[in-house]
Parts: structure tokens; C-alpha cells; sequence
């Protein structure tokens, strides 16, 4: 939702403006230019520019892409991970690990919350070893 969607609810237009404010780390291969500000465009080799971006910011970065995690998870670069599970079934869709991993990943839980909604946020440390 562009944050000038005179359309959309106005709880969504504020997320917009914030979310847009943070800084975006973008991979592509195929794009140079991103519409939206405080874009950085990591380029080149996936694993250096996404270690030399986690030594940048040691809070860490949040990760939207399911094929980007993936890939992510390969390169072993993920050292977190935040699940929000929904109390539905969809029946159809892409899974978060499609083309499998190359082996198990062992996590330690850190915290679980049940929301609400009946939603379950959950927040894992991979253990390494």
C-alpha cells in the first residue's frame, strides 16, 4: 500500500509511511533502480553482501522473501528465525522451504506468544554445533 492511497484504511497508510522510512535492503539480479527511499541495492556475491550487512547491524535485518530465506538458510546466514503461525490451513501455495535444505536445522526456542487472533508468534535461535 503506497502511503498516499488515499483508498486504504488509514491504519495501513501509517504503516506505509513508517515502513518506508527504514532502511530496505533489496536483492536482485535483475533490478538497479527501487521506487521506493532508503533503498540499498546489495549486489554481487549473495554471502558477502549479506554478512558484510549483518556486521553492519547487529539488531539484525528482517527478511520478507521466502525464496531469498531459503537461500539464506544455505548459505547459513540466518541465525534467528520469527514464525507467525495462522490458525488456517491453505491447502495450496508455496511452502517457506520449497526446494528443500541440505540438511536439518536445529533451534532453540526463545519465546512464544498467542495472540489474540489465535495466531502464534514464535521466536527461534538456531543452534550451531
Amino acid at each position: 500500500v503506497a502511503r498516499g492511497d488515499t483508498e486504504a484504511p488509514p491504519a495501513m497508510r501509517e504503516w506505509a509511511v513508517r515502513l518506508e522510512a527504514k532502511p530496505k535492503y533489496v536483492v536482485s539480479s535483475t533490478r538497479q533502480d527501487f521506487p521506493w527511499t532508503n533503498s540499498h541495492h546489495i549486489a554481487g556475491d549473495l554471502r558477502a553482501g549479506v554478512q558484510k550487512l549483518k556486521d553492519a547491524t547487529p539488531a539484525g535485518v528482517l527478511l520478507g522473501s521466502g525464496k531469498l530465506a531459503a537461500e539464506l538458510d544455505r548459505l547459513n546466514l540466518i541465525d534467528e528465525y520469527r514464525f507467525l503461525v495462522h490458525p488456517r490451513i491453505a491447502g495450496h501455495g508455496p511452502t517457506l522451504y520449497q526446494g528443500g535444505l541440505p540438511g536439518t536445522r536445529r533451534l532453540e526456542l526463545v519465546s512464544a506468544q498467542a495472540l489474540r487472533s489465535g495466531a502464534v508468534a514464535m521466536h527461534y535461535r538456531r543452534e550451531h554445533g
